[in-house]
């Protein structure tokens, strides 16, 4: 990819691969305002539990609101996968207005798949039971871009 110009072999890389968003998020959010840097591979593979119906509604109430006033003020929610799942992770930063939550958000970086330059480095796990096993209705966050409109090329 030509935009990185960071070096990404001083990331802390976790796998999105079967991991609840949320979970994963938390934890992301944690090591960031800790001052490490990370990345999150494998970000379209992320679960998010409950009614895939529900759960499409939801995010796609977010894409519409807008400010009656100024609507270049109104909040921006992303489709693409690998950006939806940094805007989550940002709102589980406790001060993503302020100058620490700022630096902490500039820290992450979340790919979809896994680049060239991460490849053969292993993720830090996260202590879980399998997602898949334990709730009847998910959604991986792919499936949800494309129920918010994005196409994949």
């Amino acid at each position: 990819m030509i935009f990185m110009k960071q070096d990404l072999k001083e990331f802390e890389v976790y796998d999105g691969t079967n991991k609840v968003l949320g979970r994963l998020a938390s934890q992301v959010a944690k090591r960031l305002m800790q001052g490490k840097k990370v990345a999150i591979i494998n970000a379209e593979q992320c679960i998010i539990s409950g009614n895939k119906v529900d759960i499409a509604a939801k995010y796609r109430t977010r894409l519409t609101l807008q400010e009656k006033e100024n609507p270049e003020h109104s909040p921006y929610w992303p489709r693409r996968s690998d950006m939806l799942v940094r805007r989550i992770v940002r709102g589980m930063l406790p001060y993503h207005r302020k100058s620490t939550g700022k630096d902490a958000y500039k820290r992450l970086m979340v790919f979809n798949g896994v680049p060239s330059q991460l490849k053969g480095v292993k993720p830090i796990e996260i202590k879980s039971k399998n997602p898949k096993e334990m709730y009847s209705r998910y959604m991986t966050i792919s499936e949800l871009s494309k129920a918010l409109g994005y196409e994949s090329k």
